[in-house]
C-alpha cells in the first residue's frame, strides 16, 4: 500500500508539470529560471546576491530536472535551463531548447549513500540497503538526475538478484533532489542514494556514506544554458557570468559543492569521466 501511494504522489506531480505556468514569469526586465532541485540552496542564495546587486528580478521554478525541462519546453517561456546533470542539457540540446554555445559547467557532484543524522540503521554499504527491513529512496528516475545516477550505480554494482532484492526495499520515489535529501532529513526512510553534497545542505540532520570506489562510475556536474525561448539573452549571459563569478562559486563551496573536477577526485580518491548520459531500463520506469 506505501508503494501504490508513493507511486499515485509521482503521478500527480508528473502530471502537475505540464500545467501552464500562467503564474510564474517574469517582468520585462526580469529574468525566469528553470533549474533541477540540485542547486536548490546555493541558487536562491545567488539570486539573492544578484538581485541586491543588478536590481533585475529572478523566479526560478525549481523541480525535476526532466520535469522543468518539460514545463519549459511546453510553455514556450524562460530565459535559462539550469539541471542538475549534464544528461538532462543533452537532451535540451538535442530537442534545440537552449543555445549550445551558452552552456557552462557551474558545479560538479559525487554519488553517495545519505542517511538520518546518527545513521540508526548503521548502513555502511550500498549492499547493507539490501537488508530485510531497510527502507530506501531514491529520485525518480525518469524525471530526476540523481535518480538517473543512482539507478546507473545500482545496476552496475550488484547481480540481478541483488538488484531485485534492493528494489524490493524501495518505499519513495522523490520528484526532485530536494524531496531526495527530505527523504533523509524527515526519517521518511533508512537510507537515500542520493548526491554527497546533500550533508552540507544539512549538515545537523544528514549524514554521507560513500559509496565504494568502484560504484562511482562518472561525476555529475550542474551546467547552465540560456534558453532557446529567452526574450532578454544579454541579461541572461549576465546571470549566467554571475553563476561563474567569484561571488557565485563562494556560495557553492559556502554549501559543500565542488567546484572542479579535481576537488571531485580527491574526495573520491580516483579519477572518473565527467558528464554523460546513461539510459534507465524499462523495469525502473514508473
Amino acid at each position: 500500500m506505501k508503494k501504490l501511494l508513493v507511486s499515485l504522489l509521482i503521478i500527480l506531480v508528473i502530471l502537475g508539470g505540464g500545467i501552464y505556468l500562467s503564474n510564474l514569469g517574469a517582468d520585462d526586465d526580469g529574468l525566469l529560471v528553470f533549474a533541477g532541485a540540485a542547486s536548490k540552496p546555493a541558487t536562491e542564495e545567488i539570486v539573492e546576491l544578484f538581485q541586491a546587486e543588478t536590481g533585475v528580478k529572478v523566479n526560478v521554478n525549481f523541480g525535476g530536472s526532466g520535469t522543468v525541462l518539460s514545463q519549459m519546453k511546453l510553455n514556450q517561456r524562460g530565459d535559462i535551463y539550469f539541471p542538475g546533470s549534464s544528461d538532462y542539457m543533452i537532451k535540451a540540446e538535442e530537442e534545440g531548447l537552449v543555445k549550445p554555445d551558452t552552456i557552462e559547467y557551474a558545479t560538479y557532484l559525487v554519488s553517495a549513500i545519505n542517511v538520518p543524522k546518527g545513521n540508526p540503521k548503521d548502513i555502511q554499504s550500498l549492499e547493507d540497503l539490501l537488508e530485510p527491513g531497510v527502507e530506501v529512496g531514491i529520485a525518480n528516475p525518469e524525471f530526476v538526475c540523481v535518480g538517473t545516477y543512482a539507478v546507473e550505480v545500482i545496476e552496475n554494482s550488484l547481480n540481478a538478484e541483488e538488484v531485485e532484492a534492493l528494489r524490493e526495499n524501495i518505499v519513495y520515489y522523490a520528484d526532485s533532489c530536494a524531496s531526495t535529501a527530505n527523504a533523509a532529513v524527515l526519517e521518511t526512510v533508512d537510507a537515500v542514494i542520493g548526491w554527497r553534497v546533500f550533508e552540507d545542505w544539512e549538515p545537523e540532520k544528514i549524514e554521507t556514506i560513500p559509496l565504494a570506489k568502484e560504484q562511482v562510475l562518472r561525476f555529475g556536474y550542474i551546467p547552465i544554458a540560456i534558453s532557446e525561448f529567452s526574450e532578454n539573452e544579454e541579461l541572461a549571459q549576465e546571470f549566467i557570468d554571475f553563476i561563474q563569478s567569484e561571488s557565485g562559486q563562494e556560495v557553492f563551496r559556502k554549501y559543500g559543492y565542488f567546484m572542479s573536477v579535481d576537488e571531485a577526485e580527491e574526495w573520491l580518491g580516483e579519477e572518473r569521466p565527467v558528464g554523460g548520459e546513461y539510459s534507465v531500463p524499462e523495469e525502473w520506469i514508473q
